[in-house]
């Protein structure tokens, strides 16, 4: 049981230019027992996850060291991705959809977070995939909020697993009234 506790740490990708906001919620985020790996822009965020085919050269370039030495965790898979909305280059809203549009990526929660409360805004990142909207500056009270989101990503990859599991068990183990009979000694001629 012990075990279960170091498998269950989520990983979080935490992206915002702002250097204060980015420590904040790190801190916050760490506090609530989660692995964090925090990046200043969209396109280190996809540099990160490995989905920066349509990033310029220039800016691949200068986040591959920064973003090389999170690599080694990038093996543990992220959980989760919260966001800032206002960041240079690349909007929060802008990598929302690019995540989403992403076979690998889709199913990952997505939270947005700005200081700006702007009701359309907000309303185009919910309805185009975030799972929250948060306003700044992010409380704990916020943080503690992103754990269903975290356990039902988990909980949709459990249930297809174990249903395949089912799907493969009830096909060799059949009660004896819902089988065929089977004819193991018989020569096809």
């Amino acid at each position: 049981m012990g075990n279960m506790a170091t498998q269950t740490q989520f990983h979080v990708l935490a992206v915002d230019d702002s250097l204060i906001d980015r420590k904040l919620i790190e801190r916050l985020l760490k506090t609530s027992s989660y692995q964090v790996t925090a990046v200043d822009s969209g396109s280190k965020a996809l540099e990160f996850l490995g989905l920066n085919g349509e990033s310029e050269d220039e800016e691949r370039n200068s986040s591959v060291e920064s973003v090389s030495a999170a690599d080694e965790d990038h093996q543990v898979g992220v959980n989760l991705i919260i966001t800032d909305y206002c960041m240079p280059g690349m909007t929060g809203y802008d990598l929302l959809r690019k995540i989403k549009q992403s076979s690998s990526f889709k199913d990952i929660p997505v939270v947005i977070m700005s200081s700006e409360n702007i009701p359309s805004r907000i309303n185009r990142c919910l309805e185009d995939g975030a799972e929250e909207f948060f306003l700044k500056p992010v409380k704990l009270s916020d943080v503690n909020k992103l754990r269903p989101h975290l356990m039902k990503g988990i909980t949709t990859k459990n249930e297809m697993q174990s249903n395949s599991n089912k799907r493969k068990g009830s096909e060799e183990i059949q009660p004896p009234d819902r089988t065929r009979p089977r004819y193991n000694e018989l020569e096809v001629v």
